[in-house]
């Protein structure tokens, strides 16, 4: 007789952050082992910013798995404190967050303002789930009900996407960790070991409110010193300005050099409704990573078009633009004088200036008040909005809409720009 060996799956990851990692279920292991989400180590959790900070090379696969083991930890606490959660409660909302990224294209958000246009990567990781779900025999339901926040017990929902879930939890933490800007550093253990249930709403013990406050103290630092950090602002615009003019020249005719996925992307106009009507996209789409795109880039370089190579050029060897930032919109005419001289000394037609001069702005807030809210459970049953509770916090600060102007344009120019 055949003897059968059963195959562990719980192993256990070793991360750079939390240490041993344990993997909690079978169906776990196997959502891991799938080439859709295998994908994601070939996808930088922080796209070009490795350009400013050499160490933040990690990747959306480190950061899925130090989410579902922050999930685990949530899981644990609140089920010490009574809060009901079924085993498969359990197992759906690991699932939930685990899979929470994997709708991600190359260098995160880049594809969504280049070459797809319409569909969110939120979106997207739906199309993966519900495809998983077809593969896995429908054990991926309850996850996607969690995810898509249809599901009775909303509070599970909070742990995977909220002000204070669990994805906000380790990235703060993984980021500042790898980038070495160590402003971002959070208390995660001590945050979730405060987490509670009321109401079927995700709360935090007044003991934690200390934890809250740095968290939010220290999203707002990671968001200005990190995620839109100048240098990254620019390099990520210069990418999408590259994957624009390698679209525009693909609809003219030319046979670019890209990998047979990327093609078709560049090719044609692809939009959220192509990937519901057709099949196809989303599976080729699943083949597209960070590799795709940069090894286009390089071959780029030595195209024949002027725009194209010089922006490739730019990205490989970090000649990126010049910024400048500003809280007032950028005058019209200053701008088009820039555009101008950059036109003439380029020796470009007026539809390339474009790609080399851009005015846009970026914004942020640590802290909505319109989105569900952080609550903190003081004793008695009564809750306080962070922004009301905390008693250090300028919570209209941290809530402000904080909106910056950036103009940029090649360094070539610069002394000249400074004054016009």
């Amino acid at each position: 007789m055949k003897r059968i060996v059963a195959s562990n799956k719980l192993k256990i990851i070793n991360d750079p952050v939390y240490g041993f990692v344990k993997i909690p279920f079978d169906l776990i292991f196997d959502l891991l082992q799938h080439r859709y989400f295998q994908r994601l180590r070939g996808i930088k959790q922080l796209g070009l910013t490795s350009m400013v900070y050499p160490g933040a090379m990690h990747n959306r696969f480190q950061h899925a798995v130090g989410a579902m083991h922050l999930m685990g930890q949530a899981v644990s606490v609140l089920r010490s404190k009574g809060v009901d959660i079924t085993e498969e409660e359990s197992k759906a909302v690991h699932m939930a967050i685990l899979l929470h990224d994997i709708g991600h294209g190359p260098f995160s958000h880049v594809l969504e303002h280049s070459v797809v246009g319409g569909v969110s990567h939120e979106e997207i990781s739906v199309m993966f789930m519900e495809r998983l779900n077809v593969a896995f025999d429908r054990q991926l339901d309850l996850a996607i009900q969690i995810f898509k926040n249809s599901y009775s017990k909303k509070f599970l929902h909070q742990l995977v996407s909220s002000q204070l879930d669990m994805d906000r939890l380790d990235y703060l933490r993984r980021d500042s960790f790898f980038t070495g800007v160590t402003e971002g550093t959070i208390g995660s253990d001590r945050i979730i070991k405060m987490l509670h249930v009321f109401n079927d709403q995700l709360v935090v013990e007044s003991k934690g409110i200390y934890s809250i406050e740095k968290f939010l103290i220290a999203r707002r630092l990671m968001y200005w010193q990190v995620y839109l950090h100048k240098t990254a602002v620019v390099a990520e615009t210069i990418l999408v300005s590259v994957l624009k003019r390698a679209k525009y020249l693909s609809h003219r005719g030319e046979r670019l050099f890209a990998t047979p996925h990327l093609s078709f992307f560049l090719e044609n106009d692809i939009c959220g409704e192509d990937f519901k009507r057709d099949v196809g996209v989303l599976d080729k789409f699943s083949l597209l990573d960070d590799g795709d795109i940069m090894s286009a880039i390089k071959i780029w370089t030595q195209h024949d078009d002027f725009v194209l190579s010089t922006l490739s050029k730019a990205i490989m060897n970090r000649d990126l633009f010049h910024i400048e930032l500003q809280k007032e919109p950028f005058d019209k005419r200053r701008t088009k004088r820039i555009e101008k001289k950059v036109s003439e000394e380029l020796g470009l037609h007026n539809e390339e200036v474009a790609y080399f001069v851009n005015t846009k702005s970026i914004q942020n807030h640590a802290y909505s008040l319109t989105d569900e809210k952080i609550n903190i459970l003081f004793s008695g049953g009564v809750l306080k909005d962070i922004s009301k509770a905390s008693d250090i916090l300028n919570v209209s600060v941290l809530s402000k809409n904080v909106r910056k102007n950036v103009l940029i344009y090649p360094k070539s120019i610069r002394n000249w720009a400074q004054e016009v």
